[in-house]
């Protein structure tokens, strides 16, 4: 048997940890520099707010309802979402985490117990050490147990069991095609012209069929809902291909020592996301892009790429190279809306192919990445950083709602005072 856990709502329930004061109130959380509603709670969807609604169109609205309104907090939600996996690892030797609020737990270790009872215990445990609510679903395959978790959601339970053909027919039945975890629009319409309506319907259509018209993805999708586990598990983190970090700007960037200034912040990132998977990248790339909608603004899309002379992922060598870049593509006159940094050609560090003119400390300078991880690890993103980012940054997201990071920023951790004894 295999269960998926997915965090209820979970941008908005990470909100409500530290202030439970939002409870049974209505929260919308929104997109970068506040742009559209991308997490609602179940009070926000019962006022009809829909997701990508504009924030700044429904100001009025979110203020009649009393709707509580966020930022988006992601080092909050990365922490949360950290120790809330922790917390499943300590039931089972086997966790797929599948996204940033959801995981497959292996429990074919515990075909003894009572399963439904094993579900409600991890629930109130993960409540518990986190204050985040969580959703569960038991079925004999991952496609099974991702319809259990929807059908739980959808009859307001906290754990849905499904083992016997009896309870897993009526999965299949109360699902349908466009419900389907892998099935999208294109295969919707293909199915729904065969009278295909259902997940038991799709259980029960033709075999030959299927392959032809779905290839291999409808074999296993088919296999799965008969209850033949046919998706493998996915435990092991796998290094990135590539690597983007990409930000529209809070406010538009006229000026080359501003846009320096995101670039190397950007760069920095890459570097850091390299190291965290022992990798190094061969490969930089800059684009720069105004904003299409002023049509006041002359437009302007600027991309290059460098090759390094060897792949590294030395913060101080990959914003040197970015900046490299920046000089080349910059142009006075633009205002600039967003900028990226791509990192390719990614080899593990291990296998890093070296320039006959090496005239580098590769040794001297690894022990300085180390070094520059850990501090900003133990003491917060950030704390040490390259000069040329800047420490003003008008140019950063905008985030006027943004909740306090208090997992994460040892300033704004909750501080509790007792009264002194009399």
């Amino acid at each position: 048997m295999i269960a998926l856990v997915d965090c209820n709502n979970f941008y908005a329930s990470c909100e409500r940890v530290f202030q439970p004061s939002l409870e049974g109130k209505p929260i919308v959380v929104l997109s970068n520099n506040d742009g559209c509603v991308i997490a609602r709670s179940n009070e926000a969807k019962t006022l009809g707010i829909k997701m990508g609604a504009p924030a700044f169109m429904n100001e009025a609205f979110f203020i009649k309802n009393e709707v509580a309104v966020f930022s988006s907090n992601y080092e909050l939600y990365g922490s949360l979402s950290n120790r809330v996996m922790n917390t499943l690892k300590e039931f089972v030797p086997v966790v797929e985490v599948y996204s940033i609020d959801e995981a497959f737990l292996d429990l074919s270790e515990f075909n003894e117990k009572d399963l439904f009872q094993l579900g409600q215990t991890i629930r109130e445990t993960v409540y518990s050490h986190v204050g985040i609510p969580v959703t569960i679903g038991i079925a004999p395959t991952k496609t099974l147990a991702k319809m259990a978790n929807n059908y739980a959601k959808k009859n307001k339970a906290k754990v849905h069991y499904a083992a016997s053909p009896e309870q897993i027919d009526e999965l299949l039945n109360n699902t349908v095609i466009k419900n389907i975890w892998g099935v999208g629009r294109g295969h919707c319409q293909k199915l729904w012209d065969q009278q295909i309506y259902t997940a038991a319907d799709l259980a029960k259509s033709n075999e030959a069929w299927i392959r032809r018209n779905m290839s291999v993805i409808g074999q296993r999708l088919l296999n799965e809902l008969k209850g033949i586990p046919c998706i493998e598990w996915d435990t092991e983190v796998l290094s990135k291909q590539s690597i983007c970090t990409s930000r529209s700007f809070g406010q538009r960037i006229s000026e080359k020592e501003e846009m320096a200034e995101a670039v190397a912040s950007y760069a920095n990132s890459c570097a850091i996301k390299l190291r965290k998977q022992n990798s190094c990248a061969g490969f930089i790339s800059l684009f720069l892009q105004t904003n299409i909608h002023r049509k006041q603004d002359k437009q302007y899309y600027p991309s290059f790429t460098i090759s390094l002379p060897e792949a590294s992922n030395s913060s101080g060598e990959i914003i040197k190279y970015a900046l490299k870049a920046l000089d080349i593509i910059y142009r006075d006159g633009y205002n600039y809306k967003k900028a990226g940094i791509i990192v390719s050609g990614i080899v593990p560090e291990t296998q890093i192919q070296l320039s006959a003119f090496d005239t580098s400390n590769t040794k001297k300078d690894k022990q300085l990445m180390v070094a520059f991880d850990e501090v900003n690890n133990n003491f917060g993103k950030g704390v040490v950083r390259f000069a040329i980012e800047g420490f003003d940054r008008r140019w950063k997201l905008k985030r006027e709602r943004l909740s306090p990071c208090y997992t994460t920023n040892i300033d704004e951790v909750y501080v509790i005072r007792s009264p002194i004894p009399q």
